[in-house]
């Protein structure tokens, strides 16, 4: 059985915490019952701004919940968890009924960073190749190691020799699960990113809790994972303890070094299961090693300081307390979407979510009727009433102490780029405006209007304004709608007109000097969602003024910089260089624009993307400094933004930092070129001169 104070080294852990409440650990999974006698008096925040709320039902809730409940169940409750000291911020990306994609899940993580998660748990994931993974994802990744936040994701159920994206990319603690005696199990995933970068944790037959107060035992990498971010969170715990500054990444790494490595055995009377193979082989599916927690505490308590160096097939055995005996969570739908599927296989009609069968789906009964697990005898803890629900990433309201809570209710600003798209919501509102909608000619003959052209949807709306209203307004990255944009307010009716403009001006041809590719929404997230046609939930950005809303395209804002000409100290160039001239002006700001839109495009959401939004939208500031450089005959590197040293009161700035460089000597100077942006309203604003300096 997988209890978890049987696990070698938990209890020698646990003497010495069970948990910090500076210590954060993000639960990226389905919705929790945080009314579970498990959960009672957890120190849980759901951030529930960007995904559709309701009752913690259903199979994802299920997950959730029995992730949660390793994770900080309290030990004197039915299901003991590893750190029911910490505090849990659960971000809520799985649901029923949904489909959830690699951008939903970055979305997920940039809330989890912006909630001040120190370990980001993610017990599930995408069958992928870590160069299958989308460049979001993988910058939501890397932001997160960037920031010192530990992301620990299942490797996968799919008994093979396959990879799961998050588990797979660079920098993430990936975790297969093995059984009381460390074997591997079948169904755990190796895969070589997982063999990288990953261990084995402890993941067959965990006591779970289980939504409506029940307990149940389920088995796979889903169960692992949180084992190992709660055994993460309490080591940065025991660096608090000894006055430390907590370095999860470091743990991270910890954990893997002092991992129990396989041995391999060279016959069939190794120690191996047959099925499992021998030597090398059987110790592929060991990933690095095997959780050693003595070890892992033993180096940590006697070191004064460590330096920085689909949801996943799981399976739950039947349990007295009627909990499910298949609860598959698998990420493997040709959509390339991370969705849940039943073991038994998904049923007609299940619209992306587990169709099961109704014995399947069944939860258990409260507790009071299910048949809880002995309590272990480790220490007991009694926590604090659970915190309110908050937004992720509030408006700033000064410098406060961890302990503090952001203020309920509060909204976060967001800067977002994207192409402006409509769309209906349901068939009855479709078939609404094909009614009203005037016929049209084609070819001699009356057809009725086609709701889903731009061109006669724009023309309808030019005699009917009003009717701007019942659509869903969508910002888009590529196809993908990211936003709803609804107009809030007295000048509402303004921005409505703003968005049919917008909306005409992106069906002209791409050489017509009013054709708009790209739109700027700076706006408020109220937590709310608005459910699409195709099912999608996405968040709504409320936009009350008409300031800031921007239309434009490539080229037009490139030719518009041109326009403003060359600053006159580099009209001779530099070093002799000729002056840019106006093609290679131009020809570079739609480089620098490119290369914001889909190189690092992103959600606008945070501080710092907002900041580089802004930038693309404000081209001009720019300008001097790409004149400056070609002058130079250097070219544009990378862009990078990063917190301000300078900053006004009550502000948020940040620094965009152009780095250029010469393509024909390689050992000349970088250039650097620096602006400050401050970010504190809703339409950001930039601060002082441009600067520039060498950088070797």
């Amino acid at each position: 059985m997988g209890e978890l104070p049987a696990i070698p080294g938990m209890a020698q852990l646990w003497h010495h915490t069970v948990g910090d409440d500076r210590i954060t650990i993000a639960v990226i999974d389905g919705l929790i019952d945080a009314k579970h006698p498990a959960l009672a008096g957890a120190k849980l925040t759901p951030i529930l701004d960007l995904w559709p709320g309701g009752a913690a039902s259903g199979r994802k809730a299920a997950h959730g919940t029995a992730v949660a409940g390793v994770l900080a169940g309290r030990h004197d409750g039915p299901v003991p968890g590893v750190a029911p000291g910490c505090r849990l911020v659960s971000v809520p990306v799985f649901a029923e009924g949904l489909r959830t994609s690699q951008l939903d899940l970055a979305r997920a993580i940039d809330l989890a960073c912006d909630a001040g998660a120190h370990v980001v748990n993610i017990s599930g994931g995408q069958l992928a190749d870590p160069s299958e993974a989308e460049d979001v994802l993988a910058r939501a990744v890397r932001r997160c190691r960037e920031q010192g936040v530990l992301i620990v994701a299942a490797a996968g159920n799919d008994g093979c020799l396959c990879d799961h994206v998050p588990a797979a990319l660079d920098g993430v603690l990936a975790v297969g699960a093995c059984d009381e005696s460390g074997r591997p199990l079948p169904s755990s995933n190796f895969g070589p990113g997982s063999q990288l970068q990953g261990l084995l944790a402890p993941g067959n037959d965990i006591p779970v809790a289980l939504p409506g107060g029940g307990v149940g035992r389920m088995s796979g990498t889903s169960l692992a994972a949180p084992i190992v971010a709660g055994v993460a969170a309490l080591l940065a715990c025991l660096h608090l303890q000894r006055g430390g500054k907590p370095d999860p990444l470091a743990v991270g790494e910890l954990l893997r070094a002092t991992a129990d490595p396989c041995i391999p055995t060279t016959g069939p009377d190794g120690a191996e299961p047959a099925d499992q193979g021998t030597g090398s082989e059987a110790c592929a599916r060991y990933l690095n090693g095997t959780l050693n927690i003595t070890k892992a505490v033993t180096a940590v308590t006697t070191s004064s300081a460590t330096s920085s160096a689909t949801p996943s097939a799981d399976t739950a055995a039947p349990s007295p307390a009627g909990a499910p005996d298949a609860l598959t969570l698998l990420g493997q739908s040709a959509e390339a979407v991370l969705t849940l599927s039943c073991q038994s296989g998904p049923q007609p009609g299940a619209a992306g979510g587990c169709g099961c069968s109704a014995g399947e789906a069944s939860l258990p009964a409260p507790a009071a009727a299910a048949s809880a697990p002995t309590a272990p005898t480790a220490p007991t803890f009694a926590t604090p009433a659970p915190a309110p629900v908050v937004a992720a990433s509030p408006i700033s309201t000064g410098v406060v102490t961890s302990a503090e809570q952001a203020p309920s209710g509060a909204r976060r600003l967001v800067y977002a780029l994207g192409s402006l798209g409509y769309d209906f919501g349901s068939e009855a509102r479709r078939d609404t405006f094909k009614q009203l909608m005037p016929h049209v000619d084609a070819g001699g003959h009356s057809v009725p209007g086609n709701p889903y052209d731009p061109r006669q949807m724009v023309a309808y709306l030019r005699e009917n304004p009003s009717e701007a209203k019942p659509l869903i307004w969508t910002l888009n990255l590529d196809l993908t709608p990211i936003y709803a944009i609804e107009p809030v307010g007295g000048y509402s009716p303004g921005v409505y007109e703003r968005l049919v403009d917008f909306l005409e001006r992106q069906q002209l041809a791409e050489d017509n000097t009013a054709f708009v590719d790209r739109v700027s929404v700076p706006g408020t997230l109220p937590g709310r969602t608005v459910r699409l046609f195709n099912g999608q939930h996405v968040p709504v950005i409320e936009v009350n003024l008409n300031r800031g809303l921007y239309g434009w395209s490539v080229a037009s804002l490139a030719q518009a910089v041109v326009d403003c000409g060359v600053p006159e100290h580099n009209q001779r160039g530099q070093a002799g260089t000729p002056a840019p001239s106006g093609a290679t002006l131009n020809d570079a700001v739609a480089d620098f624009l490119q290369r914001i839109y889909y190189d690092l495009r992103n959600f606008g959401a945070t501080s710092r993307d907002r900041a580089l939004n802004y930038a693309a939208t404000n081209a001009v500031q720019v300008r001097e400094t790409l004149a400056e450089a070609l002058g130079r005959g250097m070219a544009l590197q990378n862009i990078d933004t990063e917190k301000s040293p300078y900053g006004r009161p009550d502000s948020d700035c940040w620094d965009v930092k152009l780095r250029f460089f010469d393509p024909e000597n390689g050992k000349r100077a970088k250039r650097v070129y620096r602006f400050t942006i401050d970010v504190k309203d809703v339409l950001p604003v930039t601060l002082g001169p441009v600067r520039s300096w060498p950088e070797a």
